[in-house]
């Protein structure tokens, strides 16, 4: 197994942690992220409450940070699926 096939095995897997789903009763499905970002948005979420930071400073950080996540798992999920065609 090749360095570039070993790495994108392992970007297959770090994919999935992002596909994790709730059921909320009044909202539906939701996607939920993996458990160090959700620490790392209450963490921008307390600074935000005791005013080290402005709120929302807090949301554009946090905006940006989901976006980021997004944009990333379907660029490893084009390159593993380019890679099955190949």
């Amino acid at each position: 197994m090749s360095t570039l096939t070993r790495h994108l095995s392992g970007s297959h897997e770090t994919l999935n942690t992002y596909c994790r789903r709730v059921e909320i009763p009044m909202l539906g499905e939701v996607a939920v992220p993996p458990p160090d970002k959700v620490v790392y948005y209450a963490g921008l979420g307390v600074l935000a409450a005791l005013q080290v930071i402005e709120w929302p400073m807090a949301l554009v950080i946090t905006a940006g940070h989901l976006l980021a996540d997004q944009h990333m798992s379907g660029l490893v999920k084009g390159i593993g699926e380019a890679l099955e065609s190949a």
